[in-house]
C-alpha cells in the first residue's frame, strides 16, 4: 500500500491508510530554553499504540526522536541547561535551533515516503554555526513492521575548531547521550532491552553493537511494541556505544561522542546514519536481530 503524505506548513503527516504512523514537525514553536528544532512525534506502531513521548514535565526538550546534541563546543542543541567539568548543569543561554530551510524533495509512491530537507544550525545570540542536509525515509515491510531511516551530515561552518561531546566526556559517568535521540512512553519505563548478547536492563548503559532495541508496554490494551534501533558502520565510533535506560524513564540513543570527543575543523563535515523499526508486539532478542537486518537493508537504501 502507498503510504500518504500530507504537509500543514509546519509539518508532514505519513499515514498508512487511516492510520497516522508518523509525523514530523519541521517548524517547532517551542521556547527557546528547549532548543526548537525538527522532531518525529507521535510515532504509532501498525496496531495503532502510540510509541514516543513529547516534552514529558522531567525533560521538557524531550520530543519524540530527534537529533540532539548537547555538548556541540561552547553551543548546546539539546536544550536546557549544559554540563560542564567542575560545574555540573549551568544555565548559559547557548540553547540553539536547528532550522529548517527547505525540502529538496518530497516523494510518496509504492516503495514509501522520503524526504530530503536542508537546515541551518543557529546559536542562541544569533550566530549561524553548522549548516547540514538530512534525508528520512519511512518504509513499510509488513503488516505489524514499519521503518524510519534518517541520515543526517552537517558541517561546521564556523572559523573554529568544534569539540563534539557529551556530558560524560565534560566528566559525568553514563551520561553520554547525544545524537538520534528516542523518548519512550511513561508505560515503557522497566522495559526490556535486548542487544546480540541478550536481554537486560539499565546495565546495558555504553555497551556497544550495531542494534539495540527496546520493548515496552501500554497502558489501556493487552499489547507491546518493540523498537529496533541500528547503526551504520561507516558512522564515527561505529560500533556505536549505546545510550539507554529502562529507569525511571525509556530512552535509547545511538551515541557517536559518549565518551569520545570528536574535533571538528572548519570546514568539516560529520555524517550520522540510523534507522529504527517500530514493530507490533514483542519480537523477543532473536526477533529484534532478524529485524535489525532489515532495517540497516532499507538504511542502506537511503544511501
Amino acid at each position: 500500500m502507498t503510504l500518504q503524505l500530507n504537509d500543514s506548513g509546519t509539518a508532514l503527516s505519513i499515514s498508512k491508510g487511516d492510520l497516522e504512523i508518523l509525523r514530523y514537525v519541521y517548524r517547532p514553536d517551542n521556547a527557546q530554553f528547549e532548543s526548537p528544532r525538527p522532531y518525529f512525534e507521535p510515532l504509532f506502531d501498525l496496531a495503532g499504540n502510540q510509541v514516543s513521548l513529547y516534552r514529558p514535565h522531567d525533560h521538557v526538550w524531550h520530543k519524540g526522536i530527534a537529533l540532539s546534541i548537547p555538548n556541540a563546543g561552547p553551543e548546546n542543541f539539546w536544550g536546557g541547561a549544559t554540563f560542564r567539568r567542575g560545574k555540573g548543569y549551568v544555565d548559559e543561554k547557548n540553547d540553539g535551533t536547528m532550522a529548517h530551510k527547505e525540502f529538496t524533495e518530497l516523494v510518496a509512491d509504492e516503495n514509501g515516503v522520503r524526504v530530503a530537507e536542508t537546515l541551518d544550525w543557529i546559536t542562541q545570540d544569533g550566530r549561524h554555526f553548522f549548516s547540514e542536509t538530512r534525508a528520512f525515509a519511512v518504509t513499510v515491510l509488513s503488516d505489524d513492521q514499519w521503518v524510519l531511516s534518517f541520515s543526517t551530515a552537517f558541517t561546521n561552518d564556523t572559523q573554529d575548531t568544534v569539540v563534539m561531546g557529551s556530558p560524560t566526556t565534560e566528566g559525568r559517568e553514563n551520561a553520554g547521550y547525544g545524537g538520534f535521540f528516542w523518548r519512550g512512553p511513561r508505560s515503557f519505563t522497566e522495559g526490556a532491552i535486548y542487544t546480540a548478547a541478550g536481554e537486560g536492563g539499565d546495565e546495558k548503559m555504553g555497551e556497544r553493537g550495531d542494534w539495540l532495541a527496546f520493548r515496552g508496554k501500554h497502558d489501556s490494551v493487552d499489547a507491546a511494541s518493540t523498537l529496533v534501533f541500528t547503526d551504520h558502520p561507516e558512522n564515527p565510533t561505529a560500533p556505536v556505544k549505546w545510550f539507554v535506560r529502562s529507569t525511571p524513564f525509556a530512552a535509547v540513543c545511538p551515541a557517536p561522542f559518549f565518551d569520545t570527543e570528536l574535533p571538528m575543523a572548519p570546514g568539516d563535515t560529520v555524517t550520522l546514519r540510523h534507522a529504527v523499526a517500530i514493530c507490533n508486539g514483542d519480537t523477543g532478542v532473536d526477533g529484534a536481530a532478524k529485524i535489525a537486518e532489515l532495517a540497516a537493508a532499507e538504511l542502506a537504501r537511503l544511501g
